[in-house]
């Protein structure tokens, strides 16, 4: 006789047990938060007031207002699919061309390990250095290095750890905050600087855009919480309301940052520090409150940024190796620890190689670059997935948003934005590697008589 207890097991569109829905609104919210929270601000605010001039906070506004409007687009998507696999399942149902669709994830999985390497910069070179001395990039190198043995050894974060990192990476920017409001009632600070810009060598159009299309790679991550789709409970009704407000909550605390670090600090000085440019707010407004406090909240936020976004890349690849799309080494698993390593050594070889060769601001630049590209597809796959019905009821988006959204995404990753051209030639070098990894195996399929692999949307769907 069966136990009355036994728990009814849900099972998903492969017939292997579904994934749990354990994330309500409240934990889906911490999620989106701390997922856009982390190395951008923390490392390019420097390389962004440097661009733009005093008037810091616009940039971050305006980037703040592309990926508001493109949440809609995923919004409207994630409630009629609701399942894992963001873009690539988008763009897979509505052009239904695999190679678009491969270069749409490898474009995804690339932006990882650009914002991975961004961190590791910052890592070495701003937060770990107020303790130790050490030499750069060896310090980056070796924190890849770690994130792949983490990686390898099989990570298993819970949503509740995510609250955890994500109130430790708050809570520095919080410090930031409150030490520019104290600064200001004790009577320093330049408010003439919040309307500064930078014009010496260019029009204040090219400076502003300029700066907003390096400024957006602080606003990613949003997009990463679809995948959370399929363990959410009721995603249709609670992702709205979490994803916008988790990204009103994380705009807003971006855009007191900025403008704590304009009042207190000169535009060239938080240029010149570079990744440290938020250390060289807490110098000016707090003199007196060690720098160590501080650099240690930024390490965990790098930190984990760092560490989620190899996950996601590693898997990524791995994913595309089992849907035979490049060559199937790539999705060997591990036999004890049960990890893709050859995916792992293979992204943490790619972000190594970055580190090494390519400085902090033209990996955020790049990162941005990719999923700006990523985003006007998605945009665009909204509206022709309209004349797809669903039975279910779902969020729908003002089609002007979409429209808007596409048009803005692209001016942004065209050079009329100001985007220097080190952006496009590192992002080109990645995406040729995809490339090549699509053709060998094209080849590898033609010398064995088999027929090119034709994603299906049910496999990006499982």
């Amino acid at each position: 006789m069966a136990d009355a207890r036994t728990e009814h097991v849900e099972t998903g569109p492969s017939g292997q047990p579904a994934l749990k829905r354990v994330m309500g609104s409240k934990l889906l919210l911490f999620f989106v938060v701390g997922d856009i929270i982390g190395t951008g601000i923390y490392a390019l605010t420097g390389q962004v007031a440097g661009r733009v001039g005093g008037a810091l906070w616009l940039p971050f506004l305006l980037a703040f207002a592309v990926a508001f409007m493109t949440a809609f687009g995923y919004l409207e998507l994630v409630g009629k699919y609701p399942r894992a696999a963001g873009a690539a399942l988008y763009t897979n149902r509505a052009f239904r061309i695999p190679f678009l669709t491969f270069m749409v994830a490898f474009a995804v999985m690339c932006s990882g390990i650009t914002s991975a390497s961004s961190a590791a910069v910052a890592f070495g070179d701003t937060y770990l250095a107020e303790f130790i001395s050490s030499p750069m990039p060896l310090v980056a190198i070796l924190f890849i290095a770690g994130l792949g043995l983490i990686n390898f050894r099989g990570v298993s974060e819970s949503v509740k750890t995510n609250v955890v990192l994500t109130c430790i990476e708050i809570a520095g920017l919080l410090i930031i905050i409150g030490v520019g409001v104290w600064a200001v009632l004790n009577g320093s600070g330049e408010p003439g600087r919040l309307v500064e810009i930078d014009t010496a060598d260019q029009t204040w159009l090219v400076a502003i855009t300029s700066a907003t299309s390096l400024a957006f790679f602080a606003m990613v991550g949003f997009e990463d919480s679809v995948n959370m789709a399929e363990e959410c409970k009721d995603p249709v009704r609670i992702f709205p309301k979490a994803m916008l407000w988790g990204m009103v909550i994380a705009a807003t605390i971006y855009i007191l940052v900025s403008v704590t670090s304009s009042l207190l600090v000169p535009a060239d000085e938080l240029k010149a520090a570079e990744s440290g440019a938020l250390l060289k707010v807490i110098d000016v407004g707090a003199p007196g409150m060690p720098r160590e406090i501080f650099s240690a909240l930024g390490l965990f936020a790098v930190i984990n940024s760092a560490l989620i976004n190899m996950l996601m890349a590693s898997r990524l690849l791995y994913g595309m190796a089992n849907e035979k799309i490049i060559p199937k080494q790539f999705g060997s698993v591990h036999p004890f620890r049960r990890s893709p390593w050859v995916a792992i050594l293979f992204t943490s070889a790619i972000a190594i190689v970055l580190v090494s060769t390519v400085d902090i601001s033209v990996l955020g630049g790049t990162t941005a670059l990719l999923l700006l590209v990523v985003f006007a597809v998605v945009n665009v796959a909204v509206l022709v997935l309209r004349r797809e019905k669903v039975e279910h009821k779902h969020f729908r988006a003002p089609t002007a948003i979409p429209v808007f959204a596409a048009i803005f995404c692209l001016y942004l990753v065209s050079p009329l934005s100001g985007r220097p051209a080190r952006d496009y030639t590192v992002a080109a070098i990645l995406l040729a590697v995809g490339l090549v990894l699509w053709g060998v195996n094209w080849l590898i399929m033609r010398a064995r008589h088999e027929r090119p692999p034709q994603l299906d949307a049910k496999d990006l769907e499982g």
